[in-house]
This record gives structure tokens, sequence and C-alpha cells, in this order.
């Protein structure tokens, strides 16, 4: 294995588009996927924070694959923190996030999460949608 796609997974659409992207890539590149769902510790409102059942779920989804795996669940005060410190932990060769539309106010009141993975990764970041295809 060389390296590590870490996802930024959520238990949605998004989330699923980040993932079957970040197994794409990693099986291309013999790398391992890390996956992280994240919340600023409002989790009992957080809708994007996985339960232990979507929890349980993608460790099984994951434990029928062909390539090394991890999954790491955190709450503090910033999600793309999060994900970016587990890029960095893991020296990640990529970064896989699923982009959701959003208005322009929401961008200003509640930021965005992809923007600044995009902006603070010290690796590539793949931005998907919901509905694209791995290549």
């Amino acid at each position: 294995m060389s390296g590590w796609i870490v996802v930024a997974w959520t238990p949605d659409e998004f989330g699923e588009a980040a993932l079957e992207h970040g197994i794409a890539e990693a099986r291309g590149r013999d790398a391992g996927v890390a996956v992280v769902n994240g919340t600023r510790g409002d989790a009992l409102v957080d809708d994007r924070y996985a339960g232990a059942d979507s929890l349980a779920a993608l460790e099984d989804r994951l434990a029928g694959l062909d390539v090394p795996h991890e999954v790491r669940q955190g709450i503090g005060p910033d999600v793309a923190e999060q994900v970016l410190a587990v890029a960095d932990e893991l020296d990640a060769r990529m970064i896989v996030v699923g982009l959701r539309r959003r208005t322009p106010v929401g961008k200003l009141l509640m930021g965005s999460v992809a923007q600044r993975l995009l902006l603070g990764a010290h690796c590539p970041v793949l931005a998907v949608k919901p509905g694209s295809r791995p290549a």
C-alpha cells in the first residue's frame, strides 16, 4: 500500500458520492481509505454525524473491500479541521469530499467544509457531486 485517501463522509448521498470516488481512487493508487465523520458537538441535531447503525453499515461495507481502511469519528469545533488533521497525520495522497448546493446566506452564516478543505489541504482535494461516477 502506498498512502491514504481521506474521505470526508456523511451518512447521506453526498457522503456516498465521496466514498465511491474515494474507494475508486484508493484502488487506482494502491492506497488505503480513511473515512472521517465529524461534528462540531451538536451531534444530537447534526444529521451528518453518523449514528451507530450508519457506522456499522459503513464498517460492513468497507470490510468487504479489497483496500485497507479505517474509520474515524470525532467531535470538535471545526469539521474541516478534523478532516485536515487526519489527512496531515496520514500524509494523505488525496482528500475526497461531497459537494452540496448551498444558498449564499447559508455560506455566509455557516461557512463551507468543502471550501475550507480546498483551501487548507496540503494534498489534492477531489470534490464530487451525488450522481457522478468514478472514472
